[in-house]
């Protein structure tokens, strides 16, 4: 919260950037794998591979953000702090999504990657617009609590930050829930391709993920996991 913009806005570009091999590693591993009913439960475990660049590489990821920059705001309580931390949230969600775009539109050039995937990319990006509204929101906000739930568990992780990234990542990426940054990577493509439209980027799958994502984020982990510790934080104010 108290890094610069400029500072902010690269590294969340470069965690844009990054979480587009999300989308990529998945489609080769789909391309791969013949058309069964358990190829996703495999594809998924390219779902992961953003994230662990990201957050091993440190980067700045806006859902991870739903919890540590609550956090201050729910202690501190003080409009200086809820300042800092709608700045954040502006500056990394805009550059996540701009380096998700940049990452789908690397993806146009031809030849690049054999036809298989070419196919696989198509029909995963087409997953954030299969379902309506509500249902989207919903699978957003379960994604939302489980990726501020990781963030929660990674500083007592130690040894295990790595089993616990790809735990919870491909939990997320199995179950199909909807992520706003990894799923860019995959509306932008689409939207690329004319899959879709632009409006279908932002009324169908940006907006409920956004909602979904930071309600789940925020009330879910920041808020129910704030109370419980809230009494001991307040003890030790009082000791001060």
């Amino acid at each position: 919260m108290e890094r610069s913009g400029t500072a902010l806005m690269w590294s969340a570009l470069a965690a844009g950037l990054s979480m587009g091999f999300s989308f990529l590693v998945q489609a080769i591993l789909e391309g791969a794998l013949p058309d069964t009913g358990w190829r996703h439960l495999i594809s998924s475990l390219g779902y992961t591979i953003g994230f662990v660049f990201v957050i091993l590489g440190r980067q700045q990821l806006f859902t991870e953000s739903t919890l540590t920059a609550v956090l201050p705001v729910l202690t501190r309580r003080n409009f200086t702090t809820l300042g800092k931390t709608l700045r954040l949230w502006g500056i990394v969600l805009v550059f996540n999504l701009v380096g998700t775009t940049i990452f789908a539109a690397l993806l146009q050039f031809k030849h690049v990657f054999g036809p298989e995937v070419t196919t696989a990319l198509a029909e995963v990006a087409r997953a954030p617009f299969s379902a309506p509204f509500g249902v989207t929101l919903v699978r957003a906000v379960f994604a939302g609590w489980l990726i501020a739930l990781m963030v929660w568990l990674l500083p007592t992780a130690r040894s295990a930050r790595l089993a616990t990234i790809l735990l919870v990542t491909y939990t997320v990426g199995v179950s199909k829930l909807t992520h706003v940054i990894a799923s860019s990577a995959e509306a932008a493509y689409a939207v690329m391709i004319g899959a879709v439209g632009v409006g279908d980027y932002f009324s169908v799958f940006l907006l409920p993920t956004l909602i979904g994502n930071m309600l789940g984020g925020i009330s879910m982990v920041a808020i129910i996991n704030h109370a419980a510790i809230a009494p001991e934080i307040d003890d030790t104010r009082r000791e001060e």
